[in-house]
């Protein structure tokens, strides 16, 4: 039986310290970061690549992402995110006159924020670790951000390392969606060397704005992609989770992001598992909202909060068996979440052949689907 669930605790905590965790490390030649959207290469959203993997086997195929039907059967469930990406960078100004950007993360309980506040750099921006509690910045349109005190000081693993992440809120002329959107532009980190519209960083399905950074995972999708899937007999479930920004920093603890699964997706899931079927999450990001609320016995029910949840390996996965999913960094920790999945010696197969095969990493890059 569902029943309706609400998650708002908002205290990260891990089956594994976060400094104790090992993702897995390698070298990224700075020649395999998409520095650019594939329609910038003439290319269509779906033309990017597909690595395919089977986890009994560790047998890997390669295609193109328009593909993707071909490796679903009638009655396996995709599970997407609708969260829509906002313009969450903002040009600010200290009282000295020194010129940074704040990138809003993610919109807590009580109008607060987490926020990070960076300085200009060669090409886009980089951590600023120079703000000070009580700091208020000068943000276009006569509008303020105050920071108030450093993010979850009370659990960082070296107390000396510098602040990067802020609880902060705004003082804003209009509401933030509007506002975000007259002042605001895309996250943008220093392996895309040009900013691009915001059109590039939405997928095809976005239904809800909320999202500091893109659920990229869901990115190649097109509508042909959708209509392939669903004439094969696959469905496709929707959910929100609004990320944060991606870039955390080694052994920061995770934080809290909003999320909401409806009751027929949690149904279609439920139902799918019952029948054998596969249930395949677009993005970590689905796969942290429905192990937010799966149950011990692996039924996913519905609901919504501010989720903080972590998945590494000493925490199976219940709700999902499959995942897409691009190419994470060297010693990310979305890399533990795959490990929880895959195992490790799969992902190590994987990646050496990602690397060989010259896949592109990050929101523009390839795309892999790991299926059991």
């Amino acid at each position: 039986m569902l029943t309706q669930t609400l998650h708002t605790a908002i205290i990260p905590t891990l089956d594994t310290p976060i400094a104790n965790l090992d993702p897995l490390d390698f070298h990224l030649p700075a020649s395999l970061e998409a520095d650019r959207p594939p329609e910038a290469k003439n290319m269509a959203r779906d033309d990017v690549r597909l690595m395919v993997s089977y986890r009994a086997s560790d047998r890997v195929e390669h295609t193109a992402f328009r593909n993707l039907a071909e490796f679903l059967d009638p009655g396996d469930v995709v599970v997407i995110n609708t969260s829509g990406t906002l313009k969450a960078a903002l040009e600010v100004t200290r009282s000295d006159g020194t010129p940074l950007e704040l990138h809003l993360s993610t919109r807590l309980p009580a109008e607060l924020w987490i926020v990070e506040v960076r300085r200009p750099d060669e090409t886009a921006t980089k951590p600023f670790h120079g703000a000070v509690p009580g700091e208020t910045l000068s943000l276009p349109g006569n509008a303020t951000a105050t920071l108030h005190t450093p993010y979850r000081s009370d659990q960082r693993h070296d107390k000396d390392e510098p602040i990067r992440l802020w609880i902060a809120t705004l003082d804003l002329s209009e509401p933030v969606i509007s506002y975000l959107d007259r002042y605001g532009k895309p996250i943008r980190y220093g392996y895309v060397p040009r900013e691009w519209p915001l059109e590039y960083y939405q997928t095809v399905y976005a239904t809800e704005p909320g999202s500091a950074e893109m659920p990229s995972a869901g990115r190649a999708f097109t509508p042909e992609v959708i209509t392939r899937l669903i004439s094969r007999g696959v469905h496709v479930v929707p959910l929100i989770l609004h990320t944060g920004v991606a870039s955390l920093e080694d052994h920061e603890p995770p934080y809290e992001e909003y999320y909401r699964v409806p009751l027929d997706t949690a149904r279609q899931i439920n139902l799918a598992a019952a029948s054998g079927n596969r249930v395949i999450a677009v993005g970590t990001t689905v796969v942290r909202a429905l192990e937010t609320v799966v149950d011990k016995n692996g039924i996913v029910h519905p609901g919504e909060g501010w989720t903080h949840l972590v998945i590494t390996p000493n925490r199976p996965l219940r709700a999902v068996n499959a995942l897409l999913t691009g190419l994470h960094e060297p010693k990310a920790t979305h890399l533990s979440m795959l490990e929880a999945l895959a195992g490790r010696s799969h992902l190590e197969t994987t990646y050496t052949e990602a690397l060989e095969e010259r896949y592109l990493w990050h929101e523009f890059g390839d795309l892999h689907l790991i299926l059991p």
